[in-house]
């Protein structure tokens, strides 16, 4: 049991520590305005813009605090350099949070939908298992605001921006969603935001009613003609 647990332990350090280098990463990628695993033909799905403002805001006020901090212990040279180390880290990590989030939006693909929640969190979705999707706009009411947690509850995932989510995804059959921690969950209902909801929800509706015409043809054992 105990070499069960050490395992569990080590594998969780390991996600924590390539989640780290992930939004780490995301700053480089974000100077130099690129996207990461957005592949040629598809399309991406924004929705960062409704953090944008709350995530400059909280950099603002912690750069100031590092100011403050600063002259506060400009006397005291170890704590300084503790406190430095510390407000330096705060502030990049919610400017990676927000970088994270511009350079991994969503994914329209031919076959698939890949929703993400930054560098925290990525599921994708089958087209053919989608049954539905709609503009569902939404403000959680349970206390939780900002860039999301990935919240499950009964076979629901929501992947708030904001504190909102705006789309809502239904399926045919479950699919599983991994947690930052590894844990593994099935889902039925999605749910999350884009900057464009109206124009997100449209898009999926079609790629959707795509791969079903394409079946459809498959089936009836018809040519497919180009174009």
């Amino acid at each position: 049991m105990s070499a069960r647990n050490d395992a569990r332990f080590g594998e969780r350090v390991r996600r924590l520590l390539r989640h780290e280098g992930q939004w780490l990463a995301s700053l480089v990628w974000w100077v130099a305005r690129r996207r990461v695993g957005v592949p040629e033909g598809a399309r991406a799905l924004p929705y960062a813009g409704a953090q944008a403002a709350m995530s400059y805001g909280l950099a603002f006020v912690f750069v100031v605090e590092t100011v403050g901090v600063s002259l506060l212990l400009q006397d005291h040279p170890e704590l300084h350099a503790v406190a430095l180390v510390g407000d330096i880290y705060t502030v990049l990590l919610v400017l990676g949070s927000q970088a994270a989030a511009v350079t991994r939006p969503h994914v329209l693909g031919a076959e698939d939908l890949l929703v993400r929640n930054g560098a925290r969190m990525e599921l994708r979705i089958p087209l053919a298992s989608i049954a539905s999707v709609r503009y569902d706009l939404r403000s959680r009411q349970d206390g939780h605001s900002g860039a999301g947690d990935g919240r499950q509850d009964a076979g629901r995932l929501e992947l708030a921006i904001a504190g909102q989510t705006s789309v809502t995804v239904e399926l045919t059959e479950p699919v599983v969603v991994v947690r930052l921690l590894g844990r593994r969950e099935t889902v039925r209902t999605v749910r999350f935001h884009a900057d464009d909801a109206r124009g997100a929800v449209g898009a999926v509706r079609g790629a959707v009613e795509a791969v079903r015409a394409a079946r459809s043809v498959a089936e009836r054992g018809e040519p497919v003609t180009p174009g």
